[in-house]
């Protein structure tokens, strides 16, 4: 028999602000890559990848300090949201709106 259990997180005010700032933070990664993605099909016919995309994450680093407090693992992660698909649509077509 395998056991499973359950634990409720509690987080503080604190923490709950920097869950929230971290979350605003990729969804303004997310609605820019989109953007750029939408921009370069457009105006020039190509279609961006996602190593063409990944690779520009370190420069943003360096010109938005701010995302130097998140993990590269977690921008990887907003920029290849653009790529899942289910159901044979692109997830990645909807821009992601604020919440709360």
């Amino acid at each position: 028999m395998i056991r499973t259990y359950k634990f409720k997180l509690v987080p503080t005010i604190e923490q709950i602000q920097t869950i929230e700032w971290s979350l605003d933070m990729c969804r303004w990664l997310y609605n820019s890559m989109l953007e750029q993605r939408r921009f370069a099909y457009k105006r020039r016919g190509l279609s961006l990848s996602y190593h063409q995309q990944a690779t520009e994450l370190p420069s943003l680093k360096k010109e938005l300090p701010a995302f130097k407090q998140i993990y590269s693992q977690v921008l990887q992660q907003v920029v290849k949201g653009l790529l899942v698909q289910k159901d044979g649509c692109t997830a990645g077509l909807h821009r992601i709106g604020s919440w709360g």
